[in-house]
């Protein structure tokens, strides 16, 4: 069997950083690759990325659909760009301090995953290289100016944060998701469940002792199985910590 032929990226970063493309005859075009982008994100927002498809775009803008594909060439590029555009909406400045921008980094984060919940959906495989996603990683390194650490810390560290925040938000999306499909709050869920489980010899808490603790602990203090906003919280406390105690501050 043959292999695909790999994908030229070069269209790509060129869309991502308004590299005008080679000119076309015929007359002016209606709409421009930001029509596109925000079209999809309007989608993404309302229906979730699997809406996202040329087609259902093409509706969005009252066009053929092979129209499309002069402004973009398929879907895993408007992807990238509607990741990069939303990038955009981070904010630039950063409050004094390594602790508190790292704090600042991850809080808003936190915000744009939820305004747009299908960012956490997205599988590009490798970094986007539009102008935003570099102001991201830019202003993420920028919080630890003060902080003597390598290169190469610095970056483990932007992922290891990056990968707490996008963890717990996907926890916090999916369980709102859930709340919204059958009508229970995570806590509803847990007094169905409970009465059922106990009913089961199996489940015996003497059996899981540590889990019946531990749990009926932490569902005390969340008023249901999980509080995902409390784990990126304690999550990033722990982090700023270690961070802290890599670079002896």
């Amino acid at each position: 069997m043959g292999t695909e032929e790999p994908a030229d990226p070069r269209r790509t970063i060129e869309l991502l950083w308004g590299v005008a493309g080679p000119p076309r005859r015929g007359p002016k075009p209606k709409l421009s690759v930001e029509h596109v982008v925000f079209a999809g994100i309007r989608v993404a927002d309302a229906e979730g990325l699997d809406a996202v498809t040329m087609r259902r775009i093409a509706d969005e803008l009252g066009v053929a659909t092979m129209s499309l594909y002069t402004y973009v060439p398929g879907r895993d590029e408007l992807l990238e760009l509607m990741l990069d555009h939303a990038h955009g909406e981070l904010p630039g400045e950063l409050p004094e301090g390594w602790r508190a921008g790292l704090a600042a980094v991850a809080e808003d984060l936190w915000r744009l995953y939820h305004r747009h919940p299908w960012l956490l959906e997205i599988r590009v495989g490798r970094p986007t290289l539009g102008p935003h996603t570099f102001a991201k990683y830019e202003r993420e390194l920028a919080a630890m100016d003060e902080l003597d650490l390598d290169d190469v810390q610095l970056d483990a560290i932007v992922s290891l944060l990056n990968g707490l925040v996008a963890g717990a938000a996907r926890g916090s999306v999916d369980a709102a998701r859930a709340a919204r499909r059958n009508g229970m709050t995570d806590l509803d869920w847990w007094r169905r469940s409970a009465p059922v489980l106990a009913e089961i010899p199996a489940a015996d808490p003497a059996r899981f002792p540590r889990a019946s603790r531990v749990g009926t602990a932490a569902g005390q203090t969340y008023g249901g199985s999980s509080d995902p906003e409390h784990n990126f919280r304690f999550g990033l406390e722990r982090i700023l910590d270690g961070i802290g105690q890599l670079a002896g501050v």
